[in-house]
Order: structure tokens, then C-alpha cells, then sequence
């Protein structure tokens, strides 16, 4: 498996603290934002690990260093371009495609080491479904995907990390150009062929730092010990 980390657009939930850096850079409790997908990405024994990154992608090498590819996104032109950016090198194979805004401390190593197809999910709880995918639940069994939903669809969140399998590519070219893409396009179609698993971690174990309360929650939440960096720095 490799790993793919999102890191483009504008960063426009984080303004003004975006105006002169990236938002993975921006620091929780002493380190990065991306130190804490890193480390929990590397944690589970992936190696080969390709940054998508915004003009400030200069500052993330420098400080994450050479070790992963970077890639360049000029331009913001949505979740599919910026994907497109890294299929170099990333075809083949299974994925981790990681928003770089998330982190979690969930040990992801036994289930890199025993995907084998289809899609995997990380789902929880939350106050703000509106802000959120929300996976809708039968039985047990995730049946849809409502990106966004402004009417009552369920609160279990999908979070901004997903595994899947090699036929991401193919399914990424038939969606792409839809209106409104979201990466919810693509795990619509796992869903419909009965090749999704998800995972419902708890609040503890996934949160979304794209925004300044969720950066301040996220935060007290490392003071709390409720998250540590894997590999033993907190």
C-alpha cells in the first residue's frame, strides 16, 4: 500500500493563519499537523508517500524533508485534480488517500497489512453533520453516502481518510467530471457493489483540524493525552 496526503486548495477555513503558510503546518501542541498523519501513516508500515501540496509545498519539504514525492497543484482545481496530480508513480497498488487536515491516533497497521479489496472507512459521531459526508446505516451495513446533508440523514461521519483498493484509478476517470465532485463519488460505487467496511472510531480517534475550533478542540485533546503522536513524541 501508498500513500497519498491531500494538501492543496486555499486553506480558507484557517484564515487568517493560512495567509503565509500551509494548514498542515500550522502547529498542535508543539508539532505540525502533518507530523501526526506521518507518523500515524508510517506507523503502519508504509513507506512510499506522495505529498499533493499548494504553493507553500516549499515549506513542507523543508520540513518534512525528502523522504516522500512532492507534488505540485498550481492551481486549486478541486479534490479529482488534485488527485490526478499523484497517479504517477501511485497506480497498481492499494491507497491511503489521507485529507491532510485529519488526524487520528487509531493503529491502522493490522488493517494496511490485511486489506485486500474494496474500500475502507473511518465513520464517527458529530454535532455538525451539515459540515460532513454522512454514511446512512442499515443493519449494520453502510448503503449511501449524502455529502453535506441539510436535512436530518444521520450523524455518523465519514472522516477525511480512506483505503482502497487498485481499481481507484478507473473509478476516480468515470466520476471526475461530475458536478460537485467529492471523493464520496468514488466510495458510492464500492457502497453499491458491497465492497465497503467501515470502522466507527470515536471522537478520540479522529478529528478534523480544517477549522479553527476543530484545530482548538484537536489541540485539547493532545493536552488531555487523548491523542499522541505514534512512534512515542506526544
Amino acid at each position: 500500500m501508498k500513500a497519498i496526503i491531500v494538501a492543496g486548495g486555499h486553506g480558507s477555513r484557517l484564515l487568517p493563519l493560512t495567509n503565509h503558510t500551509h494548514k498542515t503546518l500550522l502547529p498542535l501542541c508543539g508539532h505540525p499537523i502533518i507530523d501526526y498523519a506521518l507518523a500515524t501513516i508510517r506507523s503502519a508500515g508504509i513507506t512510499e508517500i506522495t505529498i499533493v501540496g499548494n504553493r507553500f509545498i516549499e515549506k513542507i519539504r523543508n520540513h518534512v524533508g525528502e523522504d516522500v514525492d512532492y507534488v505540485l497543484e498550481v492551481e486549486p482545481k478541486g479534490v479529482a485534480a488534485a488527485l490526478q496530480l499523484a497517479r504517477r508513480g501511485n497506480e497498481n497498488c492499494p491507497l491511503l488517500i489521507w485529507f491532510s487536515d485529519n488526524i487520528t491516533n487509531l493503529n491502522l497497521k493490522d488493517d494496511v497489512v490485511n486489506f485486500s479489496e474494496g474500500a475502507l472507512l473511518l465513520t464517527r459521531e458529530v454535532e455538525n453533520p451539515e459540515a460532513f459526508g454522512i454514511a446512512v446505516m442499515e443493519n449494520g451495513k453502510i448503503i449511501d453516502v449524502i455529502e453535506k446533508p441539510t436535512s436530518s440523514s444521520g450523524n455518523l461521519a465519514i472522516g477525511g481518510i480512506y483505503m482502497f483498493d487498485e481499481s481507484f484509478w478507473s473509478r476516480l476517470d468515470s466520476t471526475q467530471d461530475s458536478t460537485n465532485f467529492s471523493i464520496s463519488d468514488i466510495t458510492k460505487q464500492y457502497i453499491s457493489e458491497g465492497l465497503v467496511r467501515t470502522i466507527s472510531v470515536g471522537e478520540n480517534t479522529w478529528i478534523d483540524c480544517g477549522t479553527p475550533e476543530s484545530l482548538l478542540r484537536a489541540a485539547q485533546m493532545v493536552e488531555q493525552g487523548l491523542f499522541t503522536m505514534r512512534g512515542g513524541s506526544e
